[in-house]
């Protein structure tokens, strides 16, 4: 299973989120690395695999493509949510991803990338449906994979329900990644025995309650 370091970026910084609440984020200075900005946080946690949301972009009130382009040749591969809402706006050389927050059009336009199957308070936003039944409905579309990202529980140190866990990952053949509240080694071998591809993990990293070293090597069993 590949472990990915999640950096959010707002306002030309990496930030620390919590439960999605983006208006209370603030620069990830508390952490590992000294440095909020992109690069030099990135030169400081040396991940094997990174995954980078830009939420300027995804809330239509800025853009970091510039820095991401610059983040793309340093970690082995890069997952990129900018908040894409039609295929034209995938970037070169790195994994795209579209999220259910941000999709304009129809998922059968997408080729290739992951879809963000994005969830608060259990329901797909924005339009509120059951994860399972989106992620079932994805199977027929041409995406590399889907995420599950359940921004209710991001950065809040929640851990991760097992049954939950189970049920998406029986909903679907994709490879699969999960972000959102994975705290311990125990929240990342329960992913692990459900046969997940990736987990996307940050604040449990930065808290020391999973090795640095893990992000670094990028896999776990």
């Amino acid at each position: 299973m590949d472990v990915i370091l999640a950096m959010d970026l707002m306002d030309g910084y990496v930030v620390h989120g919590k439960s999605g609440n983006r208006d209370q984020y603030r620069p990830l200075t508390w952490g590992l690395s000294p440095s909020a900005e992109p690069l030099s946080y990135l030169s400081v946690m040396k991940p094997k695999y990174a995954y980078v949301a830009d939420l300027d972009r995804i809330g239509l009130c800025g853009d970091h493509t510039e820095t991401i382009l610059k983040l793309a040749s340093v970690p082995e591969k890069l997952w990129v949510d900018r908040g894409c809402s039609i295929p034209e706006e995938y970037l070169p050389g790195v994994a795209n991803i579209v999220g259910t927050e941000t999709a304009d059009a129809p998922f059968e336009e997408f080729t290739g990338g992951y879809l963000s199957v994005d969830v608060k308070d259990g329901k797909v936003i924005p339009d509120g449906l059951d994860p399972v039944e989106v992620i079932r409905d994805a199977e027929k579309y041409a995406f590399d994979g889907i995420i599950l990202l359940n921004i209710s529980s991001v950065g809040t140190e929640s851990g991760i329900d097992q049954n939950f866990a189970k049920h998406i990952r029986a909903a679907t053949k994709k490879p699969l990644l999960y972000g959102g509240g994975v705290n311990t080694l125990e929240d990342l071998r329960v992913l692990c025995d459900a046969g997940y591809d990736g987990v996307i993990i940050s604040t449990a990293v930065h808290k020391g309650k999973i090795p640095l070293e893990i992000i670094r090597e990028g896999t776990f069993c």
